[in-house]
Parts: structure tokens; sequence; C-alpha cells
């Protein structure tokens, strides 16, 4: 019981249980006959707006909530908090693409990524290890195989995987990637799409 009451209060699997939540909305899309995909895009472009709008008081106004306390990085104190990070990626891969391989994609994000971060704890800080980055890549082959043939589901995999793997850094800011991987993972199955 102490085991289960350890997770739910630690912040890290807080976080991680948060992101998984965004599944609903490409799962809302699959399993609800009356929502559309104009829908889906109405929604995750209201969730950025309301994302942006907290985020700008709390970075300009200061909004002292404790849930953003616990559940933000040290490291976003004084930039965007990982789920606006989310929400625009997210967004980004609902207006862009079409629900074919947008929706892998945001899966992706929403199950890869979690699943990743609780395994990579026991890694280097900073730094995923060859297994969890192996563990990402056959979670997202999972996830868009049922979507996508199976050469356009590894092609979106490996663009996962890599946005999850690789955080590059343009002057001083970490791309984190609740920004990249279902972008790049839609981006990356649509390209092996057209061309296959």
């Amino acid at each position: 019981m102490n085991r289960v009451v350890d997770a739910l209060t630690d912040r890290s699997i807080a976080r991680r249980a948060v992101h998984a939540t965004g599944s609903a909305i490409p799962i809302g899309y699959l399993l609800v006959a009356e929502v559309g995909w104009q829908a889906i895009r109405v929604l995750v472009i209201v969730m950025l707006v309301g994302a942006l709008a907290l985020e700008t008081v709390r970075l300009l106004v200061g909004l002292d909530w404790r849930i953003f306390d616990y559940l933000t990085r040290p490291y976003e104190a004084d930039n965007l908090a990982g789920y606006a990070l989310f929400a625009i990626g997210m967004a980004i891969t609902a207006v862009a693409f079409d629900p074919r391989v947008a929706v892998p994609a945001m899966l992706m994000l929403t199950i890869g990524d979690p699943v990743s971060g609780i395994v990579s704890r026991s890694s280097t800080p900073g730094r995923k290890s060859g297994p969890v980055l192996a563990l990402v890549f056959l979670i997202c082959v999972g996830l868009a195989w049922p979507f996508v043939p199976s050469t356009t589901a590894i092609a979106g995999a490996l663009a996962a995987t890599a946005a999850d793997g690789l955080k590059p850094t343009v002057r001083g800011y970490v791309i984190d990637d609740n920004l990249t991987i279902a972008p790049a993972a839609a981006t990356a199955m649509a390209i092996v799409t057209t061309v296959v």
C-alpha cells in the first residue's frame, strides 16, 4: 500500500499521469463517431489558447498555484512549462495533418513519452540509454501499426524516438520533446505515406 501512496505522491509520476490524460483526445476521436477531426482541431486550439493564457499570467503576472509548483520542473519556473509545449505540439499535429497520421503521432506523445520518462528515471539524468530508446521505439511502432502500414509506422516511431532522445538547445533553451514528438512523428509518417 505504501508503494501506491508513494507513486501517487511522486511528482514525476504525477506529471506523467497528467501527460497520459492527453490520450483522451485521439482516443475520443476514435471511439465517438460524432466527433469529427475538425472538432478535434478546434478542441486542441482552445486548449492551446488556454495553456498560453495561463503561462502568460504565470510568467508575467505571477500565478502562485500550488499545482504549478507540484507539476512543473525547476527549469520551467522562468520558461514555458511542459504542458504548454505539449499543447503546442498537439495543436500543430492536429491542424497540419490528417487523422491517419496525427492520431498515432499524438498517441506516441501521450503514451510513449510518459513510459519513456518513467523507465529512464533510473538512467543517467538528461540522457536516455539505448534500451530505453529501444523500448520507446517499440511502443511507438505498436501505437502506429493499427493506423498505417508497417514502413510508415517504423518511420514515425524512429522520428518520435529521435525527438524523445535528442533535445537540442537553441540559445540556451532546451527544445522539449513535449513540443517535438508528435509533429516529428506525423511529419515522418506523412512523408513516407506520400513516397510509398
